[in-house]
């Protein structure tokens, strides 16, 4: 037997001993998960927007205890022609199921429609009505009746005495927003469209308007603002005019900061629409509406409350959703010093 050329034999040792390195490179690698379906959630938020890192935490614990796979989309600068785009991409790669936002009924409607037109199951969330979600043919609409949560946040207020306030509306562009303000100035007995600015999202125009607003009008009783970016640069707004703790404070949703503002005083309360249960149960009504192959929301419900996964994690994180005849209201609840401390240790993450 000729053994050939010693250069030779060791270059192909080499070439060996790399193709073995590599194969063993690739065994251990950890096989991808096979899921039993592949959804995704398009909102309108732009990335900016910390609400919303709740949400995407909910939605990978979901499809972790219903073994599907969610992508989440956005317009990173919430524009909502981008979002409508997102959408139709949505319907063309053919999704098992589609949850969304309805941001703004009139400029989404066509693109929504796109999705249930393949008769790919839908289940919108946060924004928008039961009735718009019905009218788009969706399985159901989990969130928080906007109108019901302002109204319940003024009647707080009027207890305190609050008989004039500045609703901060940075996504004016959406307009079930107003429907907070207006909830909320129906309780007090005010004007919502004279008491209500629409502040734009870049922090540094919020802080201005506010600022001009409370000048021109210094016998403001409280300020109400939709959510954590606007109640940031509120804070910033009125601590700078020395009347911090001074003025009625409350807010939309939860942040760090916002939990901060709770503690010292400043912020009288946040109105807590449970963002945690909008990214959780929109997946799995999904997961389980495959599964059954059923879109009856009494059933896809009666499966989701019997979950012991599902449970743990409401358990776990002291969430409460209220179930109605078709839809999952998520909120509100409110977050004051009394509960803040079980809310703020997973502020931010799941809450």
């Amino acid at each position: 037997m000729t053994l050939g050329n010693g250069k030779a034999s060791r270059a192909s040792l080499r070439v060996l001993v790399a193709a073995l390195a590599l194969t063993a490179g690739f065994a251990a690698q950890p096989a991808a998960r096979a899921v039993d379906a592949h959804f995704v959630l398009v909102s309108h938020a732009p990335d900016s927007d910390t609400f919303w890192n709740t949400i995407r935490n909910a939605i990978e614990q979901a499809d972790e205890d219903f073994n599907v796979e969610t992508d989440y989309r956005n317009p990173p600068n919430g524009d909502l022609a981008d979002m409508s785009r997102l959408i139709e991409q949505a319907a063309a790669r053919n999704y098992d199921g589609v949850i969304t936002t309805i941001a703004d009924f009139d400029v989404l409607k066509s693109s929504i429609e796109k999705v249930t037109a393949k008769k790919i199951a839908l289940v919108t969330i946060n924004s928008g009505t039961n009735e718009q979600s019905a009218q788009l043919a969706a399985i159901m609409h989990i969130g928080q009746p906007e109108y019901l949560a302002g109204k319940a946040a003024g009647e707080k207020a009027k207890a305190a005495g609050v008989k004039t306030f500045l609703c901060v509306n940075h996504f004016a562009t959406n307009p079930v927003s107003f429907d907070r303000c207006r909830g909320f100035a129906d309780a007090i007995g005010a004007d919502y469209k004279t008491s209500t600015i629409d502040s734009g999202q870049d922090p540094t125009e919020i802080q201005s308007k506010v600022s001009a607003y409370l000048r021109n009008h210094p016998k403001t009783d409280a300020v109400l603002t939709l959510g954590p970016p606007p109640a940031s640069a509120t804070l910033k707004a009125i601590d700078q005019m020395g009347i911090a703790g001074k003025i009625f404070f409350c807010t939309f949703d939860f942040s760090d900061e916002i939990a901060k503002a709770i503690r010292d005083g400043t912020i009288a309360f946040a109105i807590d629409q449970q963002p945690y249960l909008q990214g959780y149960m929109a997946v799995a009504v999904l997961a389980i509406a495959k599964k059954e192959r059923t879109t009856d929301p009494v059933k896809i419900r009666q499966v989701l409350k019997e979950n012991v996964k599902f449970k743990a994690r409401l358990e776990m994180y002291g969430l409460e959703p209220s179930y109605g005849p078709k839809n999952i209201r998520s909120g509100p609840s409110f977050i004051t010093k009394a509960n803040l401390d079980k809310v703020v240790k997973y502020a931010g993450q799941y809450r």
